[in-house]
């Protein structure tokens, strides 16, 4: 393949039944990104129930037919095993309740009753495209939503949101702004839902900052189980014109280091269901080979790669944003080493899956709150005040220093708990997923042209 890229709530908090902690007399907390494996208890820390535990809450969708994210609470429980095998938190272990989401809004809705009935400091690294249904029982409870996927925009609004990662507006704004030199007319095929709908503004917010035209919007079930249509209008999209690039005026010509462009561009933002899409596509295509693709993470990985045939399938010279390292950065290893020694036969954990490392993330900004609390008393109170105390927090360089305020740079966007607009880069080389560039890309120009 030739060229760069073939790829809402008044807060009213409630305050949980504190106990005061006992002190060690030596040892001093530290941050999770600090951790090395093998290292003792935890100090100075305690539990926030009167079981003499710390209880936070894991959720995600399993067993669906549309999404399913098994890998959070199965990567979740494996760490509070790990914390508790040295000794748990100051002598207190960590217990972590998970719940099956379901992927849809009753159950979502369930999960944050049972939150708030089981005293949680925190719901951490979780995945819900349900806000309506969650947010107002975690906000009229005061506790925090710890690292969610980012999946919808709620997680950019809500008070008592703390997002690790840009969520899908900087994964399809970074792809758009690396479309746009590449690629003639872009299609893309999205989730025919509420969360789907903001997906279109994102991408075409990077291709409206590398002065390309907006992209082709084809629309498909989320449970769909083929996409033959969706694939035949997104190729007819992609090939609708000869450029797709647009000069400052707004009319047609060519802008950006590719000139004249003419290959299209077809980019499957459907999740789970985005290599049910590609089986569809692939045999779609034979009538356009020069059609490339271009995802996100999430909606593609190692494992979806491999599958699809590898160097020889439909992904192979893709590029690919995401929000963190490849998983082969040695960056990543100390969540390997909890998952080697904690959960290495659970096949749902999978260290190259953004879920998990969302978790893991999460639980790293967990674990700095708690250091900053010290010997104080744990509940989500304190926890959510910890967090807005302008606490930075290090991940250990899988994000830049996360900190959250209530209006921050994207607010006049409506994402005033964005925080994190940096993605990487990555590209389908050989069969393999490797970093295309070095380091990060700060994303927070083009969302801030973003038509909201």
């Amino acid at each position: 393949m030739t060229g760069r890229l073939s790829d809402r709530s008044t807060f009213l908090p409630t305050l949980t039944r504190p106990v005061r902690r006992s002190i060690r007399a030596a040892g001093a907390l530290v941050t999770l990104a600090s951790l090395a494996v093998g290292c003792g208890a935890i100090p100075g820390v305690t539990g926030s129930d009167g079981d003499d535990r710390i209880t936070v809450m894991t959720w995600a969708p399993q067993d669906t037919n549309a999404t399913n994210k098994p890998g959070m609470p199965a990567f979740a429980r494996a760490f509070a095993r790990w914390v508790n095998s040295r000794g748990g938190i100051n002598g207190r272990k960590l217990h972590v309740a998970t719940c099956n989401e379901r992927d849809d809004s009753v159950s979502a809705a369930k999960c944050a009753r049972r939150a708030v009935k089981e005293n949680a400091v925190a719901v951490v690294g979780s995945y819900s495209q349900h806000p309506n249904s969650f947010f107002p029982i975690l906000e009229s409870a005061g506790i925090p939503y710890i690292g969610g996927y980012g999946i919808t925009n709620d997680e950019f609004t809500s008070p008592l949101s703390y997002p690790v990662n840009g969520g899908q507006p900087t994964l399809l704004a970074g792809l758009g702004q690396e479309l746009a030199d590449d690629c003639g007319a872009v299609s893309l095929v999205r989730p025919d839902t509420i969360g789907g709908d903001q997906l279109p503004v994102m991408l075409n917010a990077g291709l409206k900052a590398g002065g390309h035209e907006p992209a082709g919007d084809v629309r498909a079930a989320e449970d769909a189980t083929e996409f033959s249509g969706q694939s035949r209008s997104a190729l007819g999209e992609a090939t609708a014109d000869s450029s797709g690039f647009s000069d400052s005026s707004g009319s047609s010509g060519s802008s950006g280091s590719s000139g004249s462009s003419t290959t299209g561009c077809v980019v499957p933002a459907l999740g789970d269901r985005t290599g049910t899409f590609m089986d569809s596509f692939r045999r779609a295509r034979e009538e356009y080979p020069e059609v490339r693709t271009g995802t996100v993470l999430g909606s593609v990985d190692q494992t979806a790669i491999d599958a699809s045939g590898g160097r020889s399938g439909p992904y192979e010279g893709s590029y690919i944003t995401g929000w963190y390292p490849v998983e082969t950065d040695p960056r990543w290893d100390r969540m390997k080493g909890v998952i080697r020694e904690q959960a290495f036969t659970d096949t749902r954990i999978d260290p190259a899956d953004a879920a998990v490392q969302t978790s893991w993330i999460a639980y790293t900004v967990l674990m700095a709150a708690l250091e900053k609390i010290g010997a104080g008393e744990v509940t989500a109170d304190t926890v959510r005040r910890t967090l807005d105390s302008g606490l930075e927090i290090e991940t250990g360089g899988l994000t830049p220093t996360l900190r959250w305020r209530f209006q921050d740079r994207l607010a006049s966007i409506g994402f005033p708990r964005l925080v994190n607009t940096d993605v990487t880069l990555q590209v389908v080389r050989d069969g393999r997923l490797v970093a295309a560039r070095k380091g990060f890309v700060d994303m927070t120009k083009a969302l801030q042209g973003a038509d909201v």
